[in-house]
């Protein structure tokens, strides 16, 4: 319902390895992609989809001023944030690296079992490319969605067992830049938002 630049839905989001192409604004997402969560926004926390842009400026401020008479960007950072209520090991190896899960069958009086390491390797970062897709602010039957071709997990996630409330995993998703991007501007990629419908 209008104004459809008011938006009050969650994003759901998806990640495939690096490289992967991303899907058309009007096709579902498929091939490599993942959703994050086995069942999408169901398993996220009720704090939402958190697009972060943050930034930091140096300031010049001469000697004859008491205000800053230019500005110089210095540092930028784009993160994805939210809360997992998943605790399947194919999900929380997001949150530990990508650690491998590794899977033993039932046998004769022996329980099948998954299993997944918790520390994890100097030097390694996974990597993944990232989708995050909502409704878009020109007609909500339309899809808008955030394209990161390169982002890790720099969250620290700390689940809390505990009674009557989910257990969660805190995610941080953080863009790196693509070095091949098409240009300046999408160095941590873009923000698409169909407006219209295809043509016949």
């Amino acid at each position: 319902m209008q104004p459809y630049e008011i938006i009050g839905a969650p994003l759901t989001v998806w990640i495939a390895p690096v490289g992967e192409a991303f899907p058309l604004i009007n096709v579902a997402p498929a091939g490599n992609w993942v959703k994050l969560g086995t069942n999408g926004d169901r398993n996220y926390s009720n704090d939402g989809v958190t697009v972060s842009h943050s930034k930091t400026y140096q300031k010049a401020r001469p000697a004859g001023a008491t205000g800053p008479i230019k500005a110089f960007l210095d540092e930028e950072d784009l993160m994805i944030r939210l809360v997992l209520w998943d605790i399947t090991l194919e999900q929380y190896a997001y949150a530990l690296n990508s650690n491998t899960v590794t899977t033993t069958a039932a046998g004769s009086g022996t329980a099948g079992f998954k299993k997944i390491g918790l520390s994890q390797s100097v030097g390694r970062t996974a990597e993944f490319a990232l989708i995050a897709r909502g409704l878009s602010p020109y007609d909500e039957a339309m899809a808008a969605q955030y394209e990161v071709p390169r982002c890790y997990d720099s969250g620290s996630a700390e689940p809390v067992y505990r009674k009557g409330q989910p257990a969660g995993l805190a995610l941080e998703l953080t863009a790196l830049e693509d070095l091949e991007a098409a240009s300046e501007d999408e160095r941590f990629g873009r923000f698409v938002a169909q407006h219209q419908i295809p043509l016949a």
